[in-house]
């Protein structure tokens, strides 16, 4: 499959910049590496393009804050406010707290779809490693908050129910709902954005410049609902975690 995808500029160049000396050090520590031309895959590039734009396009935005904010920090501020509200609707007023991660992952996860559509990029939600990768952050944290809400103890007993006779029967269901999650999260999110891909550089081969627009208007609808989506079953899941543990 790896075969069939064309190459990418910025993939190249990055890997003659830092596939030699990785393979060196790597090579070091025991590790050979087969293919030393194209260590790092287009994918661990774009990822690594759409982190750094995130943090730098923050990072100065932030220190231009005003009191009275100007047109693009109220759009700043509707993007926070968006993911607080829909933290504050599913989890409660606490769910403020887990803004930083879930806010992190939805504008990842956005920016990764959207990236593809950009003449010499590719999506890096495309591929089934970075969509496990952020769906597995969810599910660590999940249940890290979850144990630090409630305690261990307290926490294991929610995947055994309030009723001790039917907790064998409970337990693997719950077990295999949680493990099912990350599952979930990560399929939908890669076949979406791959299918979307691979539809547009087909439709593209045909008949470029003019055909693909539709589908790449399309495929920005898209891109923002599984985002959307994402972020939206991630809250879900912390509200879940977290529940009993806010109980008085």
């Amino acid at each position: 499959m790896e075969e069939l995808e064309h190459s990418l500029f910025l993939v190249d160049l990055f890997n003659k910049v830092f596939s030699k000396p990785l393979a060196f050090l790597l090579g070091s520590i025991g590790i050979e590496v087969h293919n030393p031309e194209h260590l790092i895959p287009d994918h661990v590039v774009m990822s690594l393009i759409v982190m750094c734009f995130l943090i730098l396009f923050f990072g100065i935005s932030s220190r231009k804050l005003k009191v009275i904010p100007s047109k693009f920090q109220s759009v700043l501020e509707l993007i926070i406010q968006f993911f607080e509200n829909l933290l504050v609707d599913i989890v409660g007023e606490e769910g403020k707290k887990y803004l930083p991660l879930v806010g992190t992952v939805g504008l990842f996860i956005l920016f990764s779809n959207i990236l593809g559509l950009a003449p010499g990029f590719m999506s890096p939600t495309s591929k089934l490693n970075v969509t496990v990768g952020c769906a597995l952050v969810v599910f660590v944290y999940y249940h890290w908050q979850g144990i630090k809400s409630q305690g261990l103890f307290k926490y294991l007993k929610h995947f055994t129910g309030p009723i001790p006779l039917i907790a064998p029967l409970l337990l693997p269901i719950e077990v295999i709902s949680h493990f099912s999650r990350p599952l979930s999260l990560s399929i939908r999110l890669f076949g979406n954005i791959f299918a979307e891909e691979l539809l547009i550089v087909i439709i593209a081969s045909i008949i470029p410049f003019i055909l693909p627009l539709p589908f790449m208007a399309v495929a920005i609808f898209t891109a923002i609902i599984q985002a959307f989506v994402f972020v939206l079953l991630s809250c879900i899941y912390i509200g879940g975690a977290v529940a009993h543990g806010e109980e008085p």
